[in-house]
Order: C-alpha cells, then sequence, then structure tokens
C-alpha cells in the first residue's frame, strides 16, 4: 500500500495498546512513521489513543476493541486487519496480566483467563502473521515476557510459568527463523511502573514496595531498539539483568525460595 507520494506505508499491530509498555510502544512506532492496529478491551480509550496519534503523527490508526481472554478474540483482531486491507510488518504481543496470591487461593477461572491472553492469544496472532511476513522476508515480533520468564514464582506461580512460556517460545522461533528476513524478539522487563501492579492486586508486595521500578517509557524504548536490531532477548536495566543470571549461579531451590520473599507482601 503506498500513499499519495508512493512511499511504502508500513503498519504494526499492538495488543494492550492503551496503557503502560503497549502505550510506549505505539508513540515510538507512529514517530517513526507506521501505521498502526491497536487492540485492547475498552473502546473509549482506544479511540482516544487512536485521536492522540493521529493528530500528533498524522498516521492511520484502527482499533478494535477485543477481550483476548476468550477464543475469538485473535479472530477479531484479524478480521479487523483483513477488512481494513493491512499487511503486518511488525507485531507486537504485549497484552497480558497477572494473577497474585498461593495458588490454593486464587481464582481457577481468572487463570484460565490469564493463561489465554499471555500464551495462547500471543501464540496465534505470531502464527497468523508469520506466513506473510516470510513471504515478504521482513518483518519484526516482539513478545512481552519478563524477568520471571527466567525464575519460578511462588506467589505468582501460573503468571511465571506463563512468562516462561513465552521466552522459550520466542527464543526457539527465532532459532527457527534465522536468516529468513524475520526476527523475533522477547522483551523481559522486571516492575514496571504500569497498571499492572493494580489489576493484579499486588501493590504491597515487596517486589514492588521495596525496589526502585523502571518507567513505561523506558522499558518501551529499549525493547523498541532492540526489536529494531533483531535482538532475541532484551533485559532492560541492570538489576533485572542480575536476576535473571540468579539461576545459573544459585541452586534452584535458594532462588524459589528467594523469588518468594521478595513476592510476600510487606509487614510479612
Amino acid at each position: 500500500m503506498t500513499d499519495a507520494g508512493n512511499a511504502i506505508r508500513r503498519t504494526a499491530l499492538v495488543t494492550g495498546a492503551t496503557s503502560g509498555i503497549g502505550y510506549e510502544f505505539t508513540k515510538l512506532l507512529a514517530r517513526d512513521g507506521y501505521d498502526l492496529v491497536l487492540a485492547a478491551r475498552s473502546q473509549e480509550r482506544l479511540e482516544a489513543v487512536a485521536g492522540e496519534l493521529r493528530t500528533e503523527h498524522g498516521r492511520r490508526v484502527e482499533t478494535v476493541a477485543v477481550d483476548l481472554a476468550r477464543d475469538d478474540g485473535s479472530g477479531k483482531v484479524f478480521q479487523a486487519v483483513d477488512d481494513a486491507g493491512l499487511a503486518i510488518d511488525i507485531l507486537i504481543n504485549n497484552a497480558g496480566y497477572a494473577v497474585y496470591g498461593p495458588f490454593k487461593d486464587t481464582d481457577l477461572d481468572i487463570e484460565i483467563q490469564m493463561m489465554h491472553v499471555n500464551m495462547l492469544t500471543l501464540t496465534t496472532l505470531t502464527k497468523r502473521v508469520l506466513p506473510l511476513m516470510l513471504g515478504r522476508r521482513s518483518g519484526k515480533i516482539l513478545n512481552v515476557a519478563s524477568t520471571a520468564s527466567f525464575l519460578p514464582g511462588p506467589l505468582m506461580a501460573v503468571y511465571y510459568a506463563s512468562k516462561a512460556y513465552v521466552l522459550s517460545f520466542t527464543e526457539a522461533i527465532a532459532e527457527e527463523l534465522r536468516d529468513s528476513g524475520v526476527t523475533v524478539t522477547a522483551l523481559c522487563p522486571g516492575p514496571t511502573a504500569t497498571g499492572f501492579q493494580h489489576r493484579a492486586a499486588m501493590e504491597e508486595s515487596k517486589s514492588v514496595k521495596d525496589r526502585e521500578i523502571m518507567g513505561a517509557a523506558a522499558v518501551a524504548a529499549i525493547g523498541y531498539e532492540g526489536m529494531m536490531q533483531g535482538k532475541a532477548i532484551v533485559i532492560p536495566g541492570l538489576r533485572n539483568k542480575l536476576t535473571t543470571e540468579a539461576p545459573r549461579v544459585l541452586p534452584r531451590r535458594v532462588v524459589t525460595r528467594l523469588v518468594r520473599r521478595s513476592q510476600e507482601r510487606v509487614g510479612t
């Protein structure tokens, strides 16, 4: 697709695009000339972000209000992409959330929905964009994982496990796609200042209260640069890099106990 000046139009799809890291990605992409497809749950918030990007950067922005925890979520996204006649050059699988608390007490239905978003939707969207990217021998995919991907996670057991899947999946297909013209990147931030902690009801955990956490804009900028360079894994911040090295130098039982201590609520 070309504009009036016959310049090639490039399009990026971002899930979880209306807040936090996802929102910061949309601004970086629009700045660099990408048209956008934004997917999130709130139509009102989607329209607000889309209006901002259209006004400030003059980009085409399509929106899809969708619950990606539902079986038809990813299909709805790609129906919107097809209806708009767009081809995706960059996919950012940012949507995801956590459930906090001892596994015996957490809500199974919510955990199933979380696994659907964190793993199944991410995998499905990647599967949908990849053939066209390979046909063009060009494309970039970024999957938002976590420093949790490297660790067992007492008090957030299912979330940590879901992010381990994201990292493993990303590394594997990045190798499969070597020399194909398509790159796949896992962004592995630590705790980040977004609405994530509130949704997981973990604002009082030591991992949040007892440390300085990075801002969403800084994390997105580092991840964006790494994606553009074709890196397989990007870990923002020295402390986060050191955290991911713990399983290499400490017994796993020790690592598991240390993670639990960091996840416990302040005062426990």
